[in-house]
């Protein structure tokens, strides 16, 4: 098996690979905690892309591809124009600001007696 090198090179081969057959596509993610590697396989038994890691930062970028393999694969219609509209959306999402979350009103129920 051959391993892909640049993080940009996988993701467009394994988003190509899946608007090819949606149907037969399985992505696959393998972490060795005693080498400390994480693997990730896409592949639809024809074609097998893989890409390795040591890199912690790349966590982020496996949470990426993540995001956009679950909007594909929940989506009625896959088609590239789609595909890069989600790619776009996961972008922009991870260029925003936080959401500051607000404190719970109200304090402790009493326990009646």
């Amino acid at each position: 098996m051959v391993y892909i090198e640049s993080w940009n090179s996988f993701i467009e081969a394994a988003q190509q690979l899946f608007l090819a057959s949606p149907e037969k596509t399985r992505y696959l993610v393998k972490y060795r905690h005693v080498e400390a590697k994480l693997v990730l396989k896409v592949t639809d038994d024809v074609v097998c892309l893989k890409y390795r890691t040591d890199q912690a930062q790349d966590v982020r970028k496996m949470d990426k591809l993540n995001a956009l393999f679950l909007r594909l694969m929940s989506g009625e219609t896959v088609d590239a124009e789609t595909a890069q509209n989600i790619w776009a959306d996961i972008e922009a999402q991870e260029s925003a600001p936080p959401v500051a979350a607000t404190p719970p009103q109200g304090g402790k129920k009493k326990k009646g007696k």
